[in-house]
């Protein structure tokens, strides 16, 4: 039994990264962005 619930947990981290990543590239890249324009002088 307890294989079943680490695959479920498994398949929902899997598919909470891959709607994170879908949803938040632009967030991620602007903040990026953001910070290397602060840690060059």
């Amino acid at each position: 039994m307890g294989w079943l619930i680490f695959l479920i947990v498994a398949v929902a981290v899997v598919a909470g990264v891959f709607w994170a990543k879908r949803h938040f590239r632009h967030e991620i890249d602007r903040a990026k962005r953001i910070n290397r324009a602060n840690k060059n002088p």
